[in-house]
């Protein structure tokens, strides 16, 4: 299969370039659509791309926000498409077009927004196809498979004067919001170090032998731009996340949800220096991404002082941190005494969240969309709150207002933050720590590394490749 695979210095040579309007999509071209003029009563028609977990989410996200239409679904498996139709039907929801294809999706000139909830590596090519095809895009997380693919899923937000939302939906949650607030106002002092958690209890893929391709499933449109290799179980659904071609382990699954939490509480972009450790123990697997990883990012500010950052994947046993995972934290303080008492004859099996660390105190947020506070060397309680948003609603309001300011979630916050999970990775892989130039995206002096960040590892296969110029 190595012929099949475009590098990015390879698809440079070949001409294969896209220019505006024409998407490298096998020869169909995209018009740009006019710039429409909502009025109160449009339907915004949305597409949602992916629906066997999480973009089942999405269809019924969407369907509740008012004056909004799921009318299209795509998925590569006909048998997902069945069994979404007719959860669909039993919700009352109206029939929407099928395709099987996202590029005769995106022909659809009636779609004005597109959902984007496929595996990773397809994640920043239909995005960037979308934008060229002039419909609004709500990406899931992370928006990139490699650095290079969210820095020119981005260009073309811009080129295109689209509104991107990313799937780091705790940017839209009101707890989360009014605990950043209280971070800038100096709740708990000069914040120092914020720290990552991603503790799952994840046991073993097994091994999976290769079989034919399932009835219904279209695997060269599933593969798109990896490597085509034989079918198996354990390189399809859901458990793609573990496999480099396809996923970033869990630091790019759930992890980027509290990667992304930290760097905005933390008010830094891009570190200077990364390091990361660990490895894929207990099991012997298909698993090629760890399933323990130790990472550390340090920023340097304007001022010449330090941030830090620090981030743990763990996927077995694990203890509590901060409350963070106790039965109760999200339902505020009056549950706390009950929670505790739960907590000394069962520990949770998920702990994923985030602590601040400040020179007054400390914050911890988990994802009941919760913080709080604990505060002074006795560690009295401090402020905290409980409170939910709606993503969906937010991305609708700013299509309909073409107001990118409003966007709660917009595409370079999450291009910022999936580029920690990239330098986290490759320091990983390569065994060594990285030092980073955020000002031009490059790691100083290792082209090593800069190809991972490319994602030259693994190639692009035609005609399912990233635009050189978008």
């Amino acid at each position: 299969m190595r012929d099949s695979r475009v590098s990015r210095r390879d698809f440079m040579q070949t001409g294969l370039k896209s220019s505006a309007g024409l998407a490298a999509l096998g020869g169909i071209s995209f018009i740009t659509q006019p710039r429409r003029v909502w009025g109160a009563n449009d339907r915004v028609r949305v597409a949602v791309i992916g629906i066997r977990g999480q973009g089942f989410t999405h269809v019924e996200g969407w369907a509740a926000v008012p004056n909004t239409e799921v009318a299209a679904i795509c998925d590569i498996d006909e048998n997902v498409i069945s069994q979404r139709l007719a959860d669909m039907e039993k919700r009352h929801l109206a029939k929407p077009k099928v395709y099987s294809d996202v590029r005769k999706l995106l022909e659809d000139k009636s779609i004005d927004a597109i959902s984007i909830a496929t595996p990773n590596h397809w994640h920043s090519l239909m995005g960037i196809w979308g934008c060229q095809a002039g419909k609004d895009i709500y990406v899931e997380k992370p928006c990139s498979h490699a650095w290079w693919e969210g820095h020119q899923l981005v260009e073309a937000v811009r080129k295109y004067d689209r509104i991107a939302m990313h799937g780091t939906q705790g940017r839209s949650a009101e707890g989360y919001l009014e605990g950043m607030k209280k971070l800038r106002e100096g709740v708990i002092g000069e914040v120092y170090l914020a720290r990552g958690l991603c503790f799952k209890w994840r046991d073993t893929i097994g091994i999976a032998q290769a079989e034919p391709v399932p009835a219904g499933v279209h695997y060269d449109l599933w593969t798109g731009p990896a490597p085509l290799k034989p079918f198996t179980r354990n390189r399809f659904h859901y458990n793609w996340h573990w496999i480099w071609d396809t996923g970033n382990g869990d630091l790019g699954n759930q992890g980027v949800h509290e990667v992304d939490l930290a760097r905005w509480g933390l008010g830094v972009k891009l570190p200077h220096k990364v390091s990361a450790i660990g490895g894929h123990v207990m099991f012997n697997d298909d698993q090629e991404t760890p399933n323990v990883l130790n990472c550390a990012f340090e920023f340097l500010m304007p001022d010449g002082k330090k941030r830090l950052l620090e981030f743990e994947v763990r996927h077995w046993m694990t203890n509590t941190e901060a409350e963070i995972g106790l039965p109760g934290f999200g339902a505020g303080a009056a549950a706390l005494p009950q929670a505790v008492g739960q907590a000394n004859s069962k520990q949770p099996k998920a702990m994923c969240g985030n602590l601040f660390y400040g020179s007054k105190g400390y914050m911890a947020m988990t994802g009941y969309e919760s913080y709080r506070t604990w505060l002074g060397e006795e560690q009295e309680p401090g402020p905290s709150a409980t409170r939910d948003g709606n993503r969906w609603a937010n991305f609708i309001h700013c299509v309909r207002t073409r107001k990118k300011e409003d966007v709660l979630a917009p595409i370079e916050e999450g291009h910022l933050s999936a580029t920690l999970v990239h330098l986290a990775n490759a320091s990983y892989r390569l065994g060594r720590s990285l030092n980073f130039d955020p000002e031009k995206e490059q790691v100083i002096g290792d082209e090593e590394a800069n190809r991972l960040l490319r994602g030259d590892d693994r190639g692009f296969r035609a005609p399912f490749t990233i635009p050189e110029r978008v």
